[in-house]
């Protein structure tokens, strides 16, 4: 298997895990009690928290794409 098809399978499952974990978990200052921002608007989250939801796509991505790899080595899937 090409390296390319590897590396394109981690990015898209990466990309997929991401897109499920953006909503998680977001409130509007509104909702959770804090002053919202005279400039912001308000649908805006107060603390999305990018950065920790970057880092479970990528250990979800990672466990989906080591199944993935397995069952390529096992013949399952063929590519």
């Amino acid at each position: 298997m090409h390296w390319v098809v590897l590396a394109g399978a981690y990015v898209i499952l990466w990309f997929l895990a991401l897109q499920l974990l953006l909503p998680v978990g977001i409130k509007a200052p509104h909702e959770s009690g804090e002053d919202a921002h005279a400039l912001a608007d308000a649908g805006a989250p107060s603390s999305p928290r990018l950065l920790l939801k970057a880092l479970l796509a990528s250990i979800a991505a990672t466990v989906l794409w080591l199944i993935f790899y397995a069952l390529v080595l096992a013949g399952y899937v063929n590519v």
